[in-house]
């Protein structure tokens, strides 16, 4: 079945919070952090209210992927975008789905440019961002910024 992607919600925290659970017991925190992946944040995403932009992919009750665009609430035109895929669910095009899911609220927000950060040895996110059309540059001895143009 393929993941249907909404934006993240009080009704969908507990969903949330074992997503998150199981990302950190599988180590994505090494890739991917944005912020703790603890219940209180789970709690405090789906809750929030404000410009910034959070959605999670579902299927079946079940949080399978979870989407963000940050940077509007500090004032920023271009937003920063980043994505997390849940373990049993990579390799089936759902970081796409997700990518390009983003990339529309973004141009229906005004967005002109996306912007993103990737840890240079996480090579299957470097390689679809760059399959995506983003432009990869160091930005720091281990993370590469990736610009795209919409």
């Amino acid at each position: 079945m393929k993941p249907k992607i909404v934006p993240l919600d009080p009704e969908r925290e507990a969903m949330f919070a074992v997503f998150l659970k199981e990302l950190r017991e599988h180590g994505d925190e090494a890739f991917f952090s944005p912020h703790p992946f603890t219940d209180e944040w789970a709690k405090k995403l789906a809750h929030y209210e404000g410009k910034d932009y959070y959605c999670v992919a579902v299927v079946d009750k079940r949080v399978v992927g979870y989407g963000m665009l940050r940077g509007w609430d500090e004032g920023y035109s271009r937003p920063s975008l980043g994505i997390a895929v849940h373990p049993d669910e990579r390799g089936k095009g759902l970081s796409k789905q997700l990518m390009s899911h983003l990339h529309e609220v973004a141009r229906k927000r005004g967005a002109k440019q996306m912007r993103l950060r990737v840890k240079v040895d996480n090579l299957v996110a470097v390689g679809l961002y760059r399959k995506l059309g983003y432009e990869l540059k160091p930005e720091q001895p281990t993370f590469l910024e990736g610009l795209l143009n919409l």
